[in-house]
């Protein structure tokens, strides 16, 4: 992706773009070691930079070297195999991570051309999300960018530091984040409760009986499922997992033939309800809705890669609704 911040290669991209502006010569060293200095206070470590940046060890290292000088900072500090950042590092990588992406659009122009854009593109979600929107979505990034590789990794507890480091460039999901990401929502959806078809309950479970339940708990963040213990937390309520899994397809495979309940987003059970095993039932009322959003970092705001990608998503978001 021509600004993709994810891709290995994206950074040598961008260069290799560069070098057909009519720049000083000084003006383009400078972007560069900007470039590497970005590169370097992301990896702190000298020789992963050097791979990302597609240089040598020893040009990296020297590389770190004049930059050392240039700003009067030691930048890195060895601690045993890696590297700390110094404060003025730290204060430097937050001024670069918003400035770098602007100065490398005012160069490079403000064109973006999805037809022949190359690179990777990272997208962070579940099997939810990729099950729902995506048949509304990965086709239609495919047909507009052939030459882009499309990525959709599974959310975990590290996907927002992701967005901020620059190694993914966007993330769907239903919990807002903190500034100074930026959430936008795409659509909603509720829960459901996935049972055996046995199971006695027709309509909807009590929270009550809810709780006494053994639960499939998809543990979409840190072995949990966020939502769904923060709003039994709010109702002074918990629940007992039974069996932990990852994906939400897996959830529905383990409940029939036993007590389990599942709780699943009704877009993906009700894809899912063709098992004449299963049954889907209204979940306690306490439970709200969801607000499934798409996140991104503030420096890829005017970006016109990332605002196509943007007004993609918003589309089949559209199309799927």
């Amino acid at each position: 992706m021509a600004a993709n911040l994810a891709a290995p290669g994206a950074v040598h991209q961008r260069e290799s773009r560069m070098h057909t502006m009519r720049m000083p010569h000084s003006e383009l060293g400078l972007l560069h070691e900007l470039r590497a200095l970005a590169v370097l206070l992301e990896e702190r470590h000298v020789s992963r930079a050097a791979v990302r940046f597609h240089l040598s060890q020893s040009s990296m290292s020297r590389t770190l070297q004049r930059l050392r000088a240039q700003f009067g900072d030691e930048l890195l500090v060895r601690a045993g195999a890696d590297y700390e950042l110094t404060p003025r590092a730290r204060e430097m990588q937050r001024e670069l991570a918003l400035l770098l992406p602007r100065i490398e659009n005012l160069v490079a122009g403000r064109g973006f051309d999805p037809a022949t854009a190359t690179g990777t593109l990272r997208i962070i979600g579940t099997d939810y999300t990729t099950s729902t929107l995506g048949p509304h979505l990965l086709p239609r990034l495919y047909r507009e960018a052939p030459g882009l590789e499309i990525r959709v990794d599974q959310r975990d507890q590290d996907s927002y530091a992701h967005l901020e480091r620059g190694r993914a460039d966007l993330v769907l999901s239903p919990v807002v984040p903190s500034a100074p990401l930026r959430w936008e929502q795409l659509f909603t959806d509720d829960v459901v409760c996935v049972v055996d078809r046995g199971h006695p309950e027709t309509k909807r479970l009590a929270l009550a009986d809810y709780v006494a339940a053994d639960h499939v708990v998809i543990t979409t963040i840190a072995q949990e499922q966020p939502l769904i213990e923060r709003w039994l937390h709010d109702l002074g309520r918990s629940r007992r997992a039974a069996l932990r899994v990852s994906h939400f397809s897996a959830a529905t495979v383990a409940v029939p033939g036993t007590a389990l309940v599942a709780t699943i987003p009704r877009r993906l059970a009700e894809l899912q309800a063709a098992d004449p095993r299963l049954k889907l039932v209204e979940a306690p009322e306490e439970f709200d809705a969801l607000a499934y959003g798409m996140v991104w970092h503030p420096r890829l705001e005017t970006d016109p890669a990332h605002s196509w990608l943007r007004a993609t998503v918003r589309a089949a978001a559209r199309e799927m609704r």
